[in-house]
């Protein structure tokens, strides 16, 4: 399945999560698993409401009661919530309310205030899949890093503030857990609106983007515009760096759509759009992109081709071959869809020493493919299963053996064998 995000009005994490909760089947599942985190005295409520004639989700997070939101000029203010909800909102709302309360709170922090390390200690300790932990803390492995780079201090010496809190340690793993739940195996965006004009932050007013905001979304393609304000908080950038493959315009066909509303009112609606689409990215037509190259480093030609799959190209690979003087050399060979082939084909040109590049546009059938999860001693592992033309094939999905792998120390093909396990067992269970 493929998910494409509309970043029109930004992205924050309780927005990307409110917007991926509507795309659920079963939000139960969801709301359960987020219950039996031990989060300390966490509780999160998934609240409709309108904005601009469009109703989406709106997920409120409160940790002992009191929930954190930006003020008009983005500096934080704490609202108490109580359950009778006699709280006032700048919009009209239906009071449908999902609540997830976890224990007490912990006290041994200051709200809003976490060394680097206390995250990742907090995080490794919750109650889920290795890999989607690990990609939790590589999220906070983001944020931490630009952090670092604009204050100019070490990783571990970071103090967090706004994105440090409580409630960005529920948006990321929520986010996290439910890229896992919805079984994507490709997730797009739009361009980013960032917002102008200046937030103010505990180190005093900033120019928006933030800081480390600007850090994050280095090498993606963002924008400003007319809204003032910061529409792109740090823990939004960081969950759209680490899983967004590729930024461009959306070219998918829709089976569902969610609403995540954002906390403030614009003249337009304050929302990110998550489109779902249940049909696999591959099949139908393919662009076929060659060049010959025979005066790149391996490692030059290495960096084309990773950035070539970073922009949305369905493969790349190439073929060593001697051209003209007996030179040894390679051809570059490169698969994109047909609405891709005028972008792939600049970067081939921008990246490599080519001079000229062949094209053919070819048919392939491909199997039809569904993901669904086993349970592990390595956590959840997410399996392919395919089919058509007479043939089944399954095997566990590269990604989550490789993370479980990491998380545990132990060897990818120990994680492949338990998953096959695994998968054994389910068919017997369940003939």
């Amino acid at each position: 399945m493929k998910l494409y995000l509309e970043c029109n009005m930004g992205a924050a994490g309780d927005m990307l999560m409110g917007a991926l909760v509507e795309l659920l089947p079963d939000r139960e599942l969801f709301f359960e698993r987020m219950r039996n985190l031990g989060l300390p005295g966490v509780e999160i409520i998934c609240e409709r409401v309108t904005k601009c004639g469009i109703t989406g989700t709106k997920v409120h997070v409160l940790v002992g009661g009191v929930e954190e939101l930006p003020a008009g000029d983005g500096e934080h203010t704490h609202i108490v919530h109580d359950h009778e909800h006699d709280h006032e909102h700048d919009h009209e709302h239906d009071h449908e309310h999902d609540h997830i309360h976890a224990h007490e709170p912990d006290h041994s922090h200051e709200h809003g205030h976490y060394t680097y390390n206390d995250i990742r200690e907090l995080i490794s300790g919750l109650d889920l899949a290795e890999n989607v932990k690990a990609e939790a803390l590589e999220v906070y492995k983001l944020i931490g890093e630009a952090e670092s780079a604009v204050h100019g201090v070490a990783l571990d010496s970071i103090r967090f503030h706004e994105v440090g809190s409580m409630d960005a340690v529920v948006d990321i793993v929520g986010c996290c857990l439910l890229f896992q739940m919805l079984g994507v195996d490709q997730i797009d965006a739009s361009p980013i609106h960032v917002g102008s004009g200046f937030v103010r932050a505990a180190h005093g007013i900033l120019p928006v983007p933030a800081p480390a905001t600007a850090h994050i979304l280095k090498g993606i393609p963002i924008y400003g515009g007319q809204i003032k304000g910061e529409l792109c908080t740090p823990t939004g950038a960081a969950l759209l760096r680490r899983f967004v493959t590729r930024f461009g315009d959306m070219e998918m066909t829709v089976s569902h759509i969610g609403y995540g509303m954002g906390t403030k009112d614009f003249e337009a609606a304050n929302c990110v759009r998550a489109y779902l689409s249940e049909q696999s990215r591959s099949g139908g037509a393919v662009v076929e992109i060659a060049c010959n190259l025979d005066d790149m480093t391996p490692e030059a030609i290495g960096y084309a081709t990773q950035l070539l799959m970073d922009n949305g190209a369905l493969d790349v690979f190439t073929t060593p071959v001697n051209m003209k003087k007996n030179r040894p050399a390679f051809v570059l060979t490169c698969l994109c869809s047909p609405d891709d082939k005028d972008a792939i084909s600049r970067l081939i040109l921008q990246h490599t020493t080519t001079l000229g590049l062949r094209y053919q546009t070819l048919r392939r059938d491909v199997l039809d493919y569904t993901l669904y999860r086993v349970t592990t001693p390595y956590g959840d592992i997410r399996i392919k299963s395919a089919s058509g033309y007479g043939v089944f094939k399954e095997k566990p999905e590269y990604e989550d053996v490789r993370a479980a792998a990491k998380a545990y120390g132990v060897p990818f093909n120990h994680v492949y064998a338990a998953a096959i396990a695994a998968t054994n067992a389910l068919k017997k269970s369940n003939p």
